[in-house]
Parts: structure tokens; sequence; C-alpha cells
């Protein structure tokens, strides 16, 4: 089993915290732009098929 040779430092282990966060920040901010441009319909980049066109197909 592995074993780490030194303690990491306090500072080590915030910074790496601190960027995780930061990233998982930044996705779901991604998420949230995402969701509302789905909502408005001014969505370019993401198929999404509608509640209309299901409806039209099943007729």
């Amino acid at each position: 089993m592995a074993v780490p040779k030194k303690k990491t430092s306090k500072s080590k282990r915030d910074s790496r915290k601190a960027n995780w966060k930061r990233k998982a920040a930044a996705e779901a901010k991604k998420a949230i732009s995402l969701g509302k441009s789905i909502l408005t319909g001014r969505n370019d980049g993401f198929i999404y098929p509608m509640a209309e066109e299901d409806a039209e197909d099943e007729e």
C-alpha cells in the first residue's frame, strides 16, 4: 500500500481543496446557463426535443 513520505502542509491541502471547489463552481455555472438557454429556446449547441414535437409525432 502506498504511504506518503511526509505530512502534507495545511496550505497545500487547502489550496487543493479551493481549486477543486473553484472548478465545481465553474461547472455549476455552465450547467445553469445551459438550462436557462434551453428554457428560453435560445440554445444552439444542444439538441433537446420539445414537448410539442413529441405530441405531434404520436398523432
